[in-house]
C-alpha cells in the first residue's frame, strides 16, 4: 500500500544534503552505464566481425595436399601429391559424417584473360559443381547454376559474376546465351550472379570469379583426373574438426602418406575458426561484466556507507519512532526502501543514457553508411537491459540491509538521550 508519509520523509532526506546524494547515487550511475556501454560496444565488434559473411555454412572446411615433409614406404620426403577424381566417392561412401564434398579447382595462374568483342579484362576462373554452392551460396540475377549434365557432358558453358557482367557487358545487354573466350576456347553464358557476402567480406572478391563446370576446367587446362581441393560441409552435429580428421587419415593412406606427416594436407576449419572468434567475444563480454559490476559494487558500498551516516544522523528520530510503537520491520524497510530507490533512480538514469549512447552511435553508424570491418551496429540486448535492472533493485537492497540492521539495534532510550 502507497504510504505517503514514508515517500515525503525518503524524498526530505535526499533533498536535505544535495551534493551527498548527487556524489554517491553517480557511483551506482556510473557503474550501470559502464558496464551498458562496453556490452553494447562489445556486441558492435562481435556485429562488424561476423556481418557479410551471407549463408556461408559455418560447419564448414577446406582441405589440400601439401608437400611430404616425413619419407614414408619408399617415397622421399618432399614429394608433391594430389586429390583425385577417384577420391571423391571414395570420401562419400566411407565417410559418413560428410553433408556435402565439393571437388574444386582454379584455373593455371589463378587469373586468365577474358574477352568479349573488343572488351577484355582478367578475372579469375575456379572449376566446380553444384554441391558448392551449398556451402557459399550466391544470388543468381539471371540464368542458372551449374548443374549434374553439365558435369557430366564437359560443357563449355560459365556463369560469371556481377563484376564480370558489368566489365564485359553493356547495361542493356542480355549476357545469356552469349559467348566470352577464354584460352583461346568459347564458352556460353549460362548465369549471371552476384556475392551474399559484403565487399569487405569477400564479396568483391567473388563477384569477380567465373564459374565453369569443374570436369570442364580439368580438361580445359589439361588437369586430368586432379583435384586441386575439396569444400566440405559436415552433417548437422558432427564436428567439422572430427571430418577432418577422418578425411586426413583416409586420404594419407590411399595416395601413401605418413600418418605423423602434419605437413602433408593443408586445411582452413572454418567452424574452429569461428569457435575461436565466438569465444574472444565471450570473454570481451565476461570482463565487461566483471568490470562493470565491480564499479557498480563500489557504488553500492558508497551508498551503505551513506545509509549508515544517515543512520546515524537519525538516531534520535529512530528512537522516537520505536517508543511510538514502530516495529523493527517499519524501520528496515524504510531503510531498505530510501537505499532501493536512490540506487534505482541512479543505475536507471545511467541505464537509460548509456542506451541512449549507444544506439544513437549505431544511428549515425548507420545514416553515414560507415561500413567498418571491425565494428557494426551496437546494439544493447533487451535480456541484459532486464538482468541489469534487477542487478540495480537487488543492489539497493544490498546496500541498505547493513544501515537497516544498526538501525533496528538501536534502543529507543539511549536514542532519546543522544546527541545527535
Amino acid at each position: 500500500m502507497f504510504d505517503r508519509d514514508r515517500w515525503q520523509e525518503i524524498l526530505y532526506t535526499l533533498r536535505k544534503n544535495k551534493i551527498r546524494t548527487f556524489l554517491t547515487a553517480f557511483g551506482v550511475f556510473w557503474g550501470i552505464f559502464m558496464l551498458v556501454v562496453m556490452l553494447g560496444a562489445g556486441k558492435g565488434l562481435y556485429n562488424g566481425v561476423f556481418y557479410g559473411m551471407g549463408d556461408f555454412a559455418l560447419n564448414s572446411l577446406f582441405i589440400w595436399a601439401e608437400r611430404t615433409s616425413v619419407p614414408y614406404k619408399g617415397f622421399p620426403r618432399g614429394r608433391y601429391w594430389n586429390f583425385t577424381n577417384e577420391d571423391t566417392q571414395a570420401l562419400l561412401d566411407n565417410i559418413k559424417e560428410i553433408e556435402v564434398l565439393a571437388p574444386r579447382i582454379n584455373a593455371r595462374g589463378g587469373r586468365a584473360e577474358i574477352s568479349r568483342e573488343k572488351r577484355s579484362d582478367f578475372f579469375r576462373i575456379v572449376g566446380d559443381t553444384p554441391e558448392y554452392f551449398k556451402i557459399d551460396p550466391v544470388r543468381m540475377h539471371e540464368g542458372r547454376f551449374i548443374n549434374r549434365k553439365d558435369l557430366k557432358e564437359k560443357r563449355k558453358v560459365v556463369i560469371i559474376g556481377k563484376k564480370a557482367r558489368d566489365v564485359l557487358f553493356e547495361p542493356y545487354e542480355d549476357p545469356i546465351g552469349e559467348y566470352l573466350k577464354i584460352q583461346g576456347v568459347y564458352f556460353e553464358v549460362i548465369g549471371v550472379f552476384s556475392s551474399k557476402r559484403a565487399p569487405n567480406r569477400g564479396g568483391d572478391y567473388q563477384n569477380e570469379i567465373i564459374f565453369m563446370p569443374f570436369t570442364t576446367l580439368q580438361k580445359t587446362y589439361n588437369f586430368g583426373n586432379v583435384i586441386g581441393y575439396y569444400s566440405v560441409l559436415a552433417r548437422r552435429g558432427v564436428p567439422v574438426s572430427q571430418v577432418e580428421d577422418k578425411m586426413k587419415t583416409f586420404l594419407a593412406r590411399r595416395h601413401k602418406v605418413s600418418p605423423d606427416d602434419n605437413l602433408a594436407f593443408g586445411s582452413a576449419n572454418v567452424e574452429e575458426n569461428i569457435k575461436n572468434v565466438s569465444n574472444l567475444f565471450t570473454g570481451i563480454s565476461l570482463l565487461s561484466w566483471f568490470v562493470g559490476t565491480l564499479t557498480l559494487i563500489a557504488g553500492v558500498i558508497g551508498i551503505s556507507n551513506i545509509m549508515l551516516v544517515i543512520v546515524k544522523e537519525r538516531t534520535k528520530e529512530i528512537g522516537i519512532q520505536r517508543a511510538i510503537g514502530a516495529t523493527p520491520m517499519n524501520i528496515i524497510s524504510q531503510i531498505i526502501l530510501e537505499s532501493v530507490f536512490l540506487t534505482t533512480i541512479a543505475g536507471y538514469i545511467g541505464l537509460l543514457l548509456a542506451t541512449g549512447i549507444v544506439e544513437l552511435v549505431g544511428f549515425f553508424l548507420r545514416k553515414a553508411q560507415v561500413e567498418s570491418f571491425f565494428f557494426r551496429n551496437p546494439e544493447v540486448d533487451f535480456k541484459v537491459a532486464t538482468l541489469a535492472l534487477l542487478i540495480l533493485i537487488f543492489s539497493g537492497a544490498l546496500a541498505g540491509l547493513i544501515p537497516a540492521r544498526r538501525a533496528v539495534k538501536i534502543k529507543p532510550i539511549d536514542a532519546l538521550h543522544s546527541e545527535i
